[in-house]
């Protein structure tokens, strides 16, 4: 994400009030054999966010919407697999009204509280089996808006719509287990008025003219996704494909307003994606790409799983930061939301990397202007970048503040410093490849780097890393 976002909920209905009474009787006619999953995963800043005792392993997304109107229908179905007994489970889900929910194939009970969807399963499920779930839902979404007051969800455009999730707005457009740890694959199907554009991750499969003057776009994601970096985007966009030199497919997406003032960026995007495979490893999807939005749509670019999103006409260092996130971030996934340098620090070294090789100042003239607050060498010289440590925000509200981007980045300068380039930059490329698809945590990173440098860097993590005070030059 480039620089930044606890949520509302409308009243439950009478069913669903009734509802919650049903499920205080428990289940009829048999002993209860499993118990109620946790309502969230107790994340340090989401602790409500995600939810216990299953995992995720596929979303199948049907989303109609029109423009005109506002109005969204969805289908989600969702593939889990139990990881205790459940006599039920909950889904984070707000906003929008529920119409019916099955497991397995049988109506399941439900009740809403906050933004917990708590489903009851007419049968028990039993540790290790594998459920469908399917959740009808629609209504005019609402943006959800984040501690640090920015907004995310499904969001209006000047010609449609928008979703974007992070930290954690995907729940405003579909029902789930919205934490990074619960990764799962995609098929996000788009229904659209005639005319219009529905872009979403991974590959098109297939583009249809259905009834009543609509367009179905069927879009797949084989690899592993955190929902937070799920997408829905509808717009008149301009459509571009190609392919990078080792032949990854590219689909750019254009609001046309944008294109003139997008297309220096783009055109360099095939390149960016081809270094970043050199630095970090091979490109972890099958597919690049990117969305342009109306200038102003959002307060924030998002590093959306293969097609990042973008407020405006993106710049080369934006885009070059938001594909770094495609390794870091989005192959490689935060354990928690306090583990967010593991995103934002890496994708800003790329920018620095990226900038040593291709005439800008190299990543220790930086690192220097920023401990001397040079801003003629960059600007984040002059930010709040020593605030707080990057690996200890201290609320919800700064996990996209200033240290997680900036003094991230200088933690993994300080450890280029120690351990020379050349185990450095296997750091990187190892820890891309070793966490491909996975999720992982401050304390795996630094254990990982200290065994595979073989150096001490603890007055790394002591100073740097989790250091109150402001860190000098060594």
């Amino acid at each position: 994400m480039e620089h930044p976002r606890l949520t509302r909920l409308a009243a439950p209905t009478v069913a669903a009030v009734l509802s919650v009474a049903v499920l205080a009787t428990g289940c009829t006619g048999s002993t209860v054999q499993g118990r109620p999953g946790a309502s969230g995963v107790r994340d340090p800043y989401f602790p409500r966010a995600g939810n216990g005792g299953y995992q995720v392993e596929h979303y199948d997304l049907d989303l109609a919407y029109d423009p005109a109107d506002g109005h969204l229908h969805g289908t989600a179905v969702i593939t889990a697999r139990a990881e205790q007994g459940l006599s039920s489970f909950n889904l984070d889900f707000s906003g929008l009204k529920v119409e019916g929910v099955d497991v397995q194939g049988t109506g399941a009970r439900y009740n809403r509280t906050g933004t917990e969807l708590t489903v009851r399963p007419a049968k028990d499920l039993k540790k290790g089996e594998v459920f469908r779930t399917e959740i009808d839902y629609s209504g005019r979404p609402k943006p959800v808006v984040d501690p640090d007051g920015s907004e995310e969800g499904w969001i209006a455009t000047a010609d449609g719509a928008v979703g974007v999730g992070e930290p954690i707005g995907s729940m405003g457009w579909f029902p789930g287990n919205h934490h990074p740890g619960d990764k799962a694959t995609y098929d996000i199907t788009l229904t659209v008025p005639k005319g219009y554009e529905a872009v979403s991750n991974g590959a098109l499969r297939s583009r249809t003219d259905v009834a009543g003057g609509r367009t179905e776009f069927a879009w797949h994601s084989a690899e592993p996704m955190a929902s937070y970096l799920a997408t829905a985007a509808i717009g008149k966009f301009d459509v571009t494909t190609g392919r990078t030199p080792s032949g990854i497919p590219v689909y750019n997406a254009v609001t046309p307003e944008e294109a003139q003032k997008s297309a220096p960026a783009l055109a360099r995007l095939p390149e960016i994606v081809e270094w970043g495979s050199a630095k970090f490893g091979p490109y972890p999807f099958a597919t690049v790409g990117t969305i342009v939005l109306p200038g102003g749509t959002l307060g924030y670019a998002l590093e959306t799983q293969t097609k990042p999103v973008y407020p405006g006409a993106p710049d080369e260092n934006l885009i070059l930061h938001e594909v770094a996130h495609q390794w870091f971030g989005n192959s490689v996934s935060p354990k928690s939301w306090k583990d967010m340098w593991l995103n934002e620090g890496f994708a800003t070294y790329a920018e620095w990397l990226w900038a040593e090789e291709h005439g800008g100042p190299t990543a220790q003239r930086r690192f220097e202007a920023i401990l001397d607050g040079d801003t003629s060498v960059d600007g984040a010289a002059d930010s709040e970048w020593d605030s707080f440590p990057p690996a200890a925000p201290p609320g919800p509200e700064h996990i996209s503040g200033d240290p997680v981007y900036v003094r991230g980045a200088m933690v993994l300068h300080r450890i280029r410093q120690e351990v020379g380039d050349e185990k450095f930059f296997a750091l990187l490329r190892g820890w891309a490849a070793d966490h491909r698809y996975g999720n992982a945590s401050t304390a795996d990173f630094t254990a990982y780097a200290q065994r595979s440098t073989g150096h001490d860097l603890k007055k790394v993590w002591d100073v740097w890393l989790y250091g109150e005070d402001r860190p000098e030059a060594p």
